[in-house]
């Protein structure tokens, strides 16, 4: 884990000396917080169009596949948060595989609970059926 981060912490710095560089030799002179300013905020913008366009696609299909993607989010700062305030409290060691092993429980959970809710959306339809009720879904009415 330590080590990944201190990868990716080269990889920021790497880039972040460019950009400073680019800055300096287009005459910009650019602080570094107007250099944070502006690169967070267009990593960002080009972040949410991405998103955006791929949670559009989804809730045409289904909202639960949106509320995945959301809390494994979630789940990914909150494990990697977890395991660098491990490292700085001296409460536990910091190690990649224990931040694999959480995000393998979270999917492991998400799984049972997919399964779960397509048994109860299948036996709902299957009763829907026999009953010969319409359903209506996205504005349309058919039977199911």
């Amino acid at each position: 884990m330590k080590e990944t981060i201190f990868l990716l912490s080269e990889f920021v710095d790497f880039w972040h000396d460019m950009l400073w560089e680019l800055s300096d030799s287009l005459g910009w002179g650019l602080t570094d917080k107007e250099l944070h300013f502006w690169i967070v905020g267009i990593l960002g913008v080009i972040g949410l169009l991405v998103v955006d366009v791929i949670f559009h696609f989804l809730a045409r299909y289904s909202i639960t596949a949106m509320s995945f993607l959301f809390s494994l989010a979630i789940v990914l700062v909150a494990v990697f948060a977890l395991e660098i305030q491990q490292k700085i409290k001296g409460s536990g060691n910091m190690e990649f595989n224990d931040a694999v092993a959480g995000i393998l429980g979270f999917l492991a959970f998400c799984i049972v609970y997919f399964i779960i809710k397509g048994i109860i959306e299948w036996s709902r339809r299957r009763k829907r059926k026999k009953t010969g009720r319409r359903s209506r879904r996205n504005g349309r009415t058919y039977r199911n």
